[in-house]
């Protein structure tokens, strides 16, 4: 269904199952898939691909042209895929030259209240933003992260699955898998506890998960010499390898460490 009070330009795609609520506005280029339902006053412009059961709340802003000062009009993307949720005022934008092109939104996410997620973005699924959270361009954020009200990401930063960013944190190098940030811009807190159980891990395979983090953040030697030393084979522990392997993968940022404490 399709408001009379809609505006819907030429050379959109909006399947017949979609809500197109009051005063939206949907620009050229526009493909909307199944059961998608934009409330009311949403707009969506650009090459941006919305796929199937998303709802938009009122005065989202969709796709429109990136804010970076070095964006020169070039045709980019914006996909998003399903079953996500934005709140009201969330504004996202397509991709640049200089960050291949497309922001990418898997599945499953909400992002709540006045959020917003910059140009060159990727973000995975079962991913939450809450309010005012804030993404700067080319930011990774891996499945099942959890960013607080207010937080704000650096351009670059990869945030790790199942990571926790507390609210009012500014975080400016990488978070690791299952990390727990808050705050200050400089350290890790700890694990992320409450996402490890809520994975569905024992208190005993998290202890040794707390024990091998340890090994790898010792700070008698660098992260890379720890993890040499101490993982010449894979561990038996998914999500040590899944640290391990964040860790040896490229880092545009740097990589955030744990308190002295």
């Amino acid at each position: 269904m399709i408001h009379p009070s809609a505006v819907i330009s030429n050379n959109t795609e909006i399947h017949e199952t979609s809500n197109i609520g009051p005063f939206c506005v949907i620009g050229s280029g526009v493909k909307i898939g199944k059961n998608n339902n934009l409330i009311s006053h949403v707009s969506i412009t650009g090459e941006t691909t919305v796929e199937n059961n998303n709802t938009f709340y009122p005065f989202c802003s969709i796709g429109s042209e990136p804010q970076d000062l070095k964006y020169n009009k070039e045709k980019s993307f914006l996909k998003i895929g399903s079953n996500n949720n934005f709140r009201e005022n969330v504004t996202v934008n397509p991709g640049t030259s200089g960050g291949g092109l497309n922001t990418i939104i898997a599945d499953n996410c909400l992002f709540m209240v006045g959020s917003h997620i910059a140009h060159d973005c990727i973000i995975k699924s079962n991913v939450i933003l809450a309010n005012n959270a804030t993404l700067a361009g080319h930011v990774e954020i891996d499945n099942n992260a959890i960013l607080g009200g207010n937080s704000a990401i650096h351009q670059f930063v990869r945030v790790g699955k199942y990571a926790m960013i507390g609210g009012m944190s500014g975080v400016e190098k990488d978070i690791i898998p299952y990390g727990l940030y808050t705050g200050i811009r400089e350290n890790l807190k700890s694990l992320n506890l409450i996402g490890l159980k809520r994975k569905g891990l024992a208190s005993n395979d998290i202890n040794e998960i707390k024990n091998l983090i340890n090994l790898i953040f010792n700070k008698n030697d660098t992260i890379e010499n720890n993890i040499k030393s101490n993982f010449v084979e894979k561990s038996d522990i998914i999500e040590i390898n899944e640290v391990i392997e964040f860790l040896n993968s490229t880092s545009k940022r740097g990589i955030t460490t744990f308190d002295n404490d």
